[in-house]
């Protein structure tokens, strides 16, 4: 199953719940989702350990739009 998070993790508790949800698949984070595979982010321990069990993908030109495409995890 794809899973589709589009809202930054300041803004929402979306990310939070598809990662405590989704048993397998894959996540793709677009708009301002993307903030949330950048250094620094309270997120990055979250997505690092949903690796083990989703494919993660994070759509560049939303990252390249928000100026963090060279930041990426």
């Amino acid at each position: 199953m794809l899973h589709i998070v589009n809202k930054s993790p300041l803004q929402s508790s979306t990310l939070d719940t598809v990662l405590r949800l989704a048993q397998s698949g894959a996540l793709l984070l677009i708009e301002d989702a993307v903030y949330a595979a950048t250094q620094g982010n309270a997120a990055v321990p979250k997505l690092r350990d949903a690796a083990a069990r989703l494919k993660l993908y994070v759509l560049e030109p939303d990252l390249q739009a928000r100026g963090v495409a060279d930041r990426v995890i």
